[in-house]
């Protein structure tokens, strides 16, 4: 009876140890669960974010001839506006300290390209929020509003939008979404494309072109730097700007946002809205 006690206790003894075990590994697969769940969210610490804090820099891609927004003074080197500003607002909140920032030339046909080949880790540079786009890349939400416009030399009898037919002689900027919108709007007309903002602009004041279109952001820099051309009519499209981050980078999308929803609370947001583009942002 001893012997037969024993056993039975042996095998109650045994089964304990081997419930307790199974408690310990349920408890284990669930914290594993848990903290796959934590990483699927974004914590902001992993993926293109951590790479930038252990790179110890933040490669924004920033226009360099877009005037307000992105461009490199020729005296100086220095490239300023308010996409840089943003950029270093960001580099701030990554690495603590808004100087660790390298700033590199995108254009609105470069930009895609390059961020997602590593080129740089976000597109700070007037890019339009579209459903096409966000195929390509993930946004940040809207950091500005604005709304597709026309620049002409003052005294040209097009004063509007209504006023441009198929005839005209219309330029525009490669791998913007203001050719397509224009087109689109004036029927059987053919854009004028160029590399960039400045050669667009260059086009006009040589006469190869009665009408330069894009953003009325954009448009408003030219008229600072030749006030021999002005922006006519209203805006005919509505044009949200965001950040592009590499798709599935939710780490970084998160940063980049929590970044502006603090910069919009403290004011900053607005000090740098008014600094660039001359009057505090509209109520949203």
């Amino acid at each position: 009876m001893t012997n037969i006690r024993a056993r039975v206790m042996g095998l109650v003894l045994l089964a304990f140890m081997l419930l307790l075990a199974g408690c310990g590994n349920n408890g284990g697969d669930g914290a594993n669960t848990a903290n796959a769940n934590t990483a699927n969210t974004g914590s902001g610490d992993e993926g293109a974010a951590a790479e930038i804090k252990a790179r110890g820099k933040l490669v924004a891609g920033v226009k360099f001839d877009t005037k307000l927004f992105g461009l490199k003074d020729p005296g100086t080197g220095e490239v300023e506006g308010f996409d840089v500003d943003i950029a270093k607002a960001i580099a701030k909140k990554l690495l603590g300290d808004e100087s660790k920032l390298e700033l590199k030339e995108v254009t609105s046909k470069t930009r895609v390209p390059m961020l997602n080949n590593g080129e740089i880790d976000v597109i700070i540079a007037t890019m339009t929020i579209t459903e096409d786009r966000k195929k390509e890349v993930d946004f940040s939400d809207v950091y500005f509003k604005a709304g597709q416009s026309i620049l002409v030399k003052k005294g040209s009898p097009i004063r509007s939008i209504d006023d441009v037919t198929k005839d005209t002689k219309v330029i525009g900027v490669k791998g913007a979404t203001s050719i397509k919108n224009i087109e689109e709007k004036v029927s059987g007309l053919k854009v004028q494309q160029y590399e960039n903002y400045q050669e667009a602009f260059t086009a006009l004041r040589a006469g190869k072109g009665e009408v330069l279109t894009t953003d009325n952001s954009i448009l408003y820099g030219m008229m600072k730097q030749d006030p021999n051309y002005e922006v006519v009519g209203s805006t005919f499209t509505d044009e949200p700007y965001g950040i592009a981050i590499k798709k599935g980078e939710a780490g970084l999308v998160k940063l980049v946002n929590e970044t502006l929803e603090e910069i919009k609370a403290s004011g900053e947001y607005d000090k740098i809205y008014e600094k660039w583009i001359g009057e505090k942002p509209a109520d949203e």
